[in-house]
């Protein structure tokens, strides 16, 4: 059999197993890079995450391993414990049918497991610095017979800190090694760190046209920090991702976003260090297959990971570099797919962007979170919107295969609907307002109630609120039980916040709707056979006034009332 691979000097039984695993042609990064390492040249290879990086080194390395001989030939350093597993797995596919051995050692494993493995002395371990460092001390495994040393994503393993460690590690290599530095940007430390300790580098840049990907479309919606989870469930249903990775700046900011998706019905789940390694390895394994859609992920967690069928890639929390927004968008729109990477932009974070857009050396095109509902235009949006021909009665979008549908019909009044595409769940919507204006006063209260082992829940009954006085909810009227629990709120020192007067919040219909009525604004929700609402909890209430006004919403067009 003959494939482009044998050209590269790729033996033809790899490149059999290549061809049985769908792999036909080289990247742009394999056909550069494999040539020149497999002249044992020591090399700097810059290139974009999801471009092949993983094969350009694994495939020469392979050819380079002398396997009838037992001892650690080749070392490959990763920054995380996801990335070391995709390594390995990827190897997996190829190394047994060579008679090559392959160990992973990164922390939250067992390390007394990985104490008898090296016993056998793998010839290809693949490790975290951490991790490998504790073996070093342990005088479990030994680095002076590594002759091909493999340093992956090298700029976030000296950004997250790992420099002196990666140090430490490399003085324990073989002075007769091949060095081979990969990575998507090349700061000065890693720049510094290649004049150190590699002879005289090839240095390889497989460059787009911009810097990042050209296959991933990028957005920036303007919103705020108030409207993020509102905007992320509309985008959710507008854009209907197949896969998608959400990007939050902190591990809390990650968990408190994945319980309110949760709720909202969203099949997601978190991904950061907090987590065992156990619950680490389960969420990847449901994300892989597709039965989660949304992962939740803090940047060092999710760093270098590549999953089939990531459509979207959802910035949460702007990211305040360019090397980190490559990194993030680089999980969408790898291996010559199309991708799409969205960033939600508060006005604080316009230095940012400006960063950013001067790294990827690209403008990035922007849009209103207006535009899927949630929040209010400027007066200069407002002005181009009326400039724009109005669309007539209604405005619909649907979405299948796995992801999130959603249709949109508006009509005159303060009503407007949503409802559920091929996947089950929707929302519908109803707002009106009479005489309303703002007091002291507040009104809203919030009822939930799930079908089969659901829950309900009415809260905020009967209060006001005085000068810095809250009110905290507690749970009452007994435990959580297959049809419903509930709780109420319990009056702080000084004073209590509740709310009286309409609004409710519901999960049964299969609609979101929300109504005000009696001059204060509510909210209500439902869904039905899975589906999502997402509603907060209460509203306002306001003083009448002289004149009072409705507003709708036309075909996703409108503003919300608060």
């Amino acid at each position: 059999m003959s494939s482009s691979f044998q050209a590269l000097g790729i033996r033809e039984e790899l490149s059999a197993l290549l061809h049985q695993e769908g792999i036909i042609t080289p990247t742009p990064v394999q056909e550069t890079a494999i040539p020149v390492l497999m002249k044992n040249k020591d090399a700097i290879v810059q290139a974009q995450t999801g471009t092949g990086k993983t094969l350009a080194f694994a495939l020469p390395i392979l050819e380079s391993i002398h396997s009838n001989k037992s001892y650690t030939q080749a070392l490959i350093l990763t920054p995380t414990r996801e990335l070391a597993i995709q390594i390995t797995g990827e190897l997996s596919k190829l190394a047994p049918q060579l008679g090559v051995s392959v160990l992973a050692a990164y922390g939250g494993q067992d390390v007394e497991s990985q104490i008898r493995k090296l016993k056998n002395a793998p010839h290809i371990v693949i490790a975290t610095p951490g991790r490998l460092l504790d073996h070093l001390r342990r005088g479990t495994v030994t680095l002076s017979s590594i002759r091909m040393l493999v340093l992956d994503e090298a700029d976030q393993m000296l950004h997250m800190g790992f420099l002196k460690e990666v140090e430490a590690i490399i003085d324990q290599c073989s002075l007769k090694r091949q060095t081979m530095l990969f990575s998507a940007t090349m700061p000065g430390p890693v720049k510094q760190l290649a004049a150190r300790y590699m002879d005289n580098p090839e240095d390889i840049r497989i460059r787009s046209t911009a810097v990042t990907l050209d296959a991933i479309s990028q957005l920036v919606v303007d919103t705020t920090d108030r409207n993020k989870q509102d905007l992320l469930l509309a985008m959710l249903d507008a854009e209907n991702p197949y896969l998608a990775v959400v990007f939050c700046r902190t591990k809390l900011r990650a968990k408190k976003l994945t319980e309110a998706l949760q709720e909202a019905g969203v099949p997601a789940d978190e991904l950061h260090g907090d987590l065992t390694q156990a619950k680490r390895e389960t969420v990847m394994k449901r994300f892989r297959s597709a039965k989660l859609q949304v992962l939740v992920a803090t940047d060092v967690a999710a760093r270098g990971l590549d999953v089939e069928g990531v459509t979207h890639v959802f910035n949460y929390d702007c990211p305040s570099d360019g090397d980190t927004y490559i990194h993030r968008i680089g999980r969408t729109g790898r291996a010559g797919e199309s991708g799409r990477a969205i960033t939600f932009a508060t006005p604080r974070d316009r230095m940012s962007l400006e960063t950013i857009e001067q790294k990827i050396r690209a403008k990035l095109k922007h849009a209103h979170g207006s535009k899927y509902g949630v929040g209010h235009a400027s007066q200069q949006d407002q002005a181009d919107e009326q400039d724009r021909p109005q669309r007539s009665g209604s405005s619909s979008r649907s979405g299948a295969g796995g992801g999130f549908g959603k249709s949109k019909g508006a009509g005159r009044g303060g009503a407007s609907s949503r409802s559920g595409g091929p996947r089950s769940g929707g929302r519908s919507g109803q707002s009106s307002r009479g005489s309303a204006g703002r007091s002291a006063g507040a009104a809203g209260s919030r009822a939930e109630g799930r079908p089969a082992g659901g829950r309900s829940a009415e809260a905020r009954t009967s209060g006001a609120r005085t000068a810095g006085a809250r009110s905290a909810e507690a749970r009452t009227s007994g435990a959580r039980t297959a049809g419903a629990a509930s709780w109420s709120d319990e009056p702080r020192s000084g004073g209590a916040r509740g709310a009286s007067g309409g609004g409710s919040r519901s999960v049964s219909g299969g609609a979101r709707s929300s109504s005000a009525r009696g001059g204060s604004a509510g909210r209500s929700s439902s869904t039905s056979g899975g589906g999502r609402s997402f509603a907060k909890p209460g509203g306002r209430s306001s003083k009448p006034q002289q004149g009072g006004r409705s507003n709708s919403k036309s075909g996703g067009q409108g503003r919300r009332q608060r």
